[in-house]
């Protein structure tokens, strides 16, 4: 998993796609239904860079098997503190299969969907042109 914190602490959104399998999923804290690949789930992490602001990760959590992480981390979006957790799990292949985000409290997760729904148009036209 530390080839994607990295890419992450780094703001390294090419290194942060080249983690994800093709067949990812990605559950949003804040929309109903998940996004399934990677392109989509590429377009989202640089959406996501442009709302974070001082993102850093403060705590890494790992299975024995080293297939499932949580990535424990604190940003700002718009002046709002928020804390949050992205658990991934790894494929086969050691590529990100499955990602979902989790966030508090609800007013910061609140000032997120707000944030992220002023993206929408410019993910889903960076996700058509694909990753």
């Amino acid at each position: 998993m530390n080839a994607f914190r990295a890419a992450v602490e780094a703001g390294d959104t090419d290194a942060m796609t080249a983690c994800l399998a093709d067949d990812v999923v990605f559950t949003s804290p804040v929309a109903f239904k998940p996004y399934a690949g990677k392109a989509i789930t590429a377009a989202i992490l640089r959406g996501v860079s442009r709302v974070f602001e001082d993102f850093h990760y403060v705590r890494e959590i790992a299975d024995a098997g080293g297939r499932d992480h949580a990535l424990v981390f604190e940003a700002t979006v718009r002046g709002r503190s928020i804390t949050g957790c992205d658990f991934l799990h790894l494929d086969d292949d050691g590529l990100i299969d499955a990602f979902m985000v989790m966030v508090r409290p609800l007013s910061a997760a609140q000032e997120l969907a707000a944030a992220m729904g002023e993206q929408f148009d410019q993910i889903a036209a960076e996700a058509a042109r694909g990753v």
